[in-house]
């Protein structure tokens, strides 16, 4: 017998049909004998419609209101699924974020975890048999004693979070897709799902624009080594066997992957914007009053590139922001010229970001050279490029995204099995 956290997404549960397979599922490891805390979103659909309730309401509204309001939607999933589960003889009922407790820092709309009492979950585990069915998505806040919601895709983060404060075995993610894959495989039809992943690995692959899982459940994951299963919540329950290792993408501790690839696989964004600050003065201070600014607007700043100052006067600043944020950056940037003191602002949005992924650079030498002489041989030209210890990540012009995604696929040999 095991303890399972089971979450379930928006999709999974999107209508009384897809929230009956979803108990199938919850049954089906119920009657192999294991302990099951499920943890679920809102219906697919229904928090947008809550977010612009709100924002018919009162464009400028209390954000304590806002996460009342939104939060309801794991709560009406979390009651069906209860109520389903009592219908097909399973012992079951529903939990708010508030009533376990799980703790959140004060800010509203992307609050953070502080702390989960397992307890009771543990003791009706015990005393009752009973499957604990948990919104996602919210916790509360302890002096103030309202609720927080953790910001979209915070239902992974509940579950993760959930699975460390009970000591289950595993969390499995039910999503719509059956794992984490070498790419998109709508960009290249021969990706291969991955059986396993390392951590630090997913959370590139998260971090770089990867949809599968939310980053701060990656994070937590690591943090509490927590075993991360993702599945698909449309395969069929009856065909699946709860006593082998689960169908789909384990991710885990990077010393539960014995025979670890060179390159993991390839990730893209092309929601990325490059702003280039033109002659800049070559000295102290300058880098600070320019990330400065962007830092207080709240606007992320991920690759940056400076040019060696050939006159030791001036300097190019090259950085890229997330595309729905280029035309305040630029704005930002502007107010802050008489400080910087920069000639001219350049920019653009059409650009993308392709990321290569794999722990297994730590211990090979060219890997990225081998990288850039292949889209050179495609005509791929490289605006930029930032590296760690497992990947690095090329900004080109985002009309050559899907050749570049293609070249380096095959080029690493992800294509084979």
């Amino acid at each position: 017998m095991a303890r399972l956290v089971m979450k379930f997404g928006g999709t999974s549960v999107a209508d009384l049909d897809r929230i009956r397979n979803v108990a199938r599922h919850v049954k089906r490891e119920v009657d192999a004998g294991h302990e099951i805390a499920v943890v679920v979103s809102a219906m697919a659909g229904k928090t947008n419609e809550l977010v612009d309730w709100c924002r018919a309401a009162a464009p400028l509204h209390d954000a304590r209101e806002y996460d009342a309001v939104v939060s309801s939607g794991e709560q009406v999933t979390a009651g069906l699924l209860a109520i389903v589960l009592e219908g097909m003889g399973i012992n079951a009922r529903s939990w708010q974020g508030w009533q376990l407790p799980i703790a959140t820092s004060n800010v509203h709309g992307s609050a953070r975890i502080l702390s989960i009492n397992g307890g009771e979950i543990l003791s009706h585990f015990k005393e009752r048999g009973e499957v604990a069915v948990i919104a996602g998505f919210q916790g509360v806040n302890k002096e103030t004693q309202r609720i927080t919601t953790l910001g979209r895709g915070g239902s992974d983060t509940s579950a993760v979070a959930i699975a460390a404060a009970i000591g289950a075995a595993r969390c499995d993610i039910y999503t719509d897709v059956d794992g984490v894959y070498t790419t998109d495989p709508r960009v290249v039809a021969r990706a291969r799902r991955l059986d396993k992943i390392a951590y630090e690995e997913m959370l590139e692959f998260a971090s770089l624009g990867a949809k599968v899982l939310q980053v701060r459940s990656v994070e937590l994951g690591m943090v509490h080594n927590v075993r991360i299963c993702v599945r698909s919540s449309f395969d069929q329950p009856e065909s699946i066997d709860s006593h082998a290792e689960p169908p789909g993408t384990l991710i885990c501790g990077e010393e539960e992957i014995l025979e670890q690839q060179v390159v993991t696989g390839i990730a893209f964004s092309k929601d990325e914007a490059q702003i280039s600050i033109r002659r800049v003065p070559d000295k102290p201070g300058v880098a600070a009053a320019i990330f400065g600014p962007l830092a207080e607007a709240g606007i992320n700043v991920d690759m940056i590139v400076q040019n060696v100052s050939s006159d030791g006067a001036t300097t190019d600043v090259t950085f890229t922001v997330p595309a729905a944020d280029y035309e305040r950056a630029a704005d930002v940037l502007g107010k802050a010229r008489p400080e910087i003191g920069y000639e001219r602002l350049d920019g653009a949005s059409d650009v993308a970001k392709v990321s290569v992924i794999g722990i297994g650079m730590r211990s090979h030498a060219g890997v990225a050279a081998k990288a850039f002489k292949a889209l050179a041989g495609r005509n791929i030209n490289i605006r930029a490029i930032t590296t760690s210890e497992i990947k690095f990540s090329v900004l080109i012009d985002a009309a050559y995204t899907e050749l570049a995604v293609r070249t380096l696929h095959s080029l690493y040999d992800l294509d084979k099995g």
